[in-house]
């Protein structure tokens, strides 16, 4: 691995690089080791996929382009059950089109990454205006009851190190993983420092005698609930469904314990840790008695609202939502008792606002934009 990461740090070249977060999304796969891209172009993620389609083959990686949005996400789950770390991007249409595979993915515990470059919709919408109003989306999708893991960054540096994250989050817990941006962040260009050496996790493969290993029941070793992955082609049983299957992965369709056994091991997988997954940044929030809690590209108009504010004499804090999914309830409920008020800003009519009302003690309000622009940081003032 350290050789293949090093190829990469050769493929990708300087430092230091002025790129937008498409690139940096491509870069940060690359360097986690991703070696399978399959995608087609959709603005604003085409980006990704024209990089990935020049980059891939210098690593001894694979890119298909597929006819649509179904086919890629079939095609990355595929990949991924022949060892491959693996990776999609797209924008609100064709996530929506990928949900029944995202399910499937999720069912059969397939460790994946997918990038949403987010636009506004419904439908087609603004294709080339930002937005962030898939959040919801981005959890409840597809149907059933499923828990992915959702990232999203503020900045390029952070998309580029949060894509590395979602690889080692796919590998470790065996489930899809989501990293939110838009189109304002995809397209946008800042400054970044390309990581010398980085921290990578490799899926827990099964080591025991053939006979002995059960695809789909308890680890036995490494993360607790997250079964080892026997891979395609290296003889363990790798009977794949995305039926109700017992712990041997065949079909279980008319047992109510199965089913059940089944769900919430592959919940609890992620919920168990969700305390461990939640990454939140604060600022000011010791001495406030109003915070704005934001998340992603709006975080950058709230943290100066709240400079604003504080510049006035009012005594506001910043809490920005790193991990989206699973939702920081303890953080919210926590900052709550000490706030007179929450102002949750976001790009979109009030999607991660009512989580936030949900779990919050006190009173929650909503800043909300919708139509391609980011709230500039007075609109966000208004609402404290």
């Amino acid at each position: 691995m350290n050789e293949d990461f090093e190829r990469a740090k050769k493929v990708i070249g300087g430092a230091k690089q002025f790129i937008h977060g498409d690139t940096a999304v491509s870069y940060g796969a690359l360097l986690a080791g991703c070696r399978f891209f399959g995608g087609y172009p959709i603005t604003p993620a085409s980006e990704i996929a024209e990089q990935m389609s020049r980059l891939l083959p210098k690593v001894g990686g694979t890119y298909i382009q597929m006819e649509d949005e179904l086919a890629s996400i079939a095609a990355v789950i595929g990949s991924s059950w022949t060892g491959a770390k693996a990776m999609t991007a797209t924008s609100g249409p064709g996530f929506s089109l990928m949900q029944e595979n995202l399910g499937f993915a999720a069912m059969s515990e397939t460790p994946l990454v997918l990038v949403n470059v987010q636009r506004s919709g419904p439908s087609t919408g603004q294709p080339t205006l930002g937005a962030q109003g898939d959040m919801m989306q981005a959890r409840y999708g597809s149907h059933g009851d499923y828990h992915p893991i959702v990232l999203s960054p503020n900045t390029i540096q952070e998309t580029l190190e949060m894509t590395i994250k979602c690889f080692n989050l796919a590998e470790e817990y065996r489930c899809p993983v989501f990293l939110m941006i838009c189109a304002d962040l995809g397209h946008m260009r800042e400054m970044v420092e390309i990581p010398q050496q980085v921290d990578l996790f490799e899926r827990k493969k099964p080591m025991g005698p053939r006979e002995e290993y059960v695809p789909f029941g308890e680890g036995t070793y490494g993360k607790k609930k997250v079964p080892e992955m026997a891979i395609f082609g290296t003889g363990y049983h790798t009977y794949v469904t995305g039926l109700t299957h017992d712990e041997m992965g065949f079909p279980a369709t008319d047992d109510q314990e199965d089913h059940d056994r089944l769900i919430r091991r592959q919940i609890e997988k992620v919920t168990d840790d969700r305390e461990a997954l939640t990454d939140i940044e604060q600022r000011n929030i010791d001495d406030a008695d109003i915070a704005i809690v934001s998340y992603g590209i709006a975080s950058r108009s709230a943290l100066e609202a709240m400079r604003k504010a504080r510049e006035q004499g009012k005594k506001v804090g910043y809490f920005r939502l790193k991990t989206i999914w699973p939702f920081p309830s303890h953080a919210i409920e926590e900052l709550s008792q000490q706030m007179d008020k929450i102002v949750v800003a976001e790009m979109n009519l009030g999607q991660m606002y009512h989580k936030v009302n949900e779990y919050a003690s006190c009173e929650v309000t909503l800043a909300s934009k919708i139509g391609g622009e980011i709230h500039t940081p007075n609109e966000i003032l208004a609402e404290v």
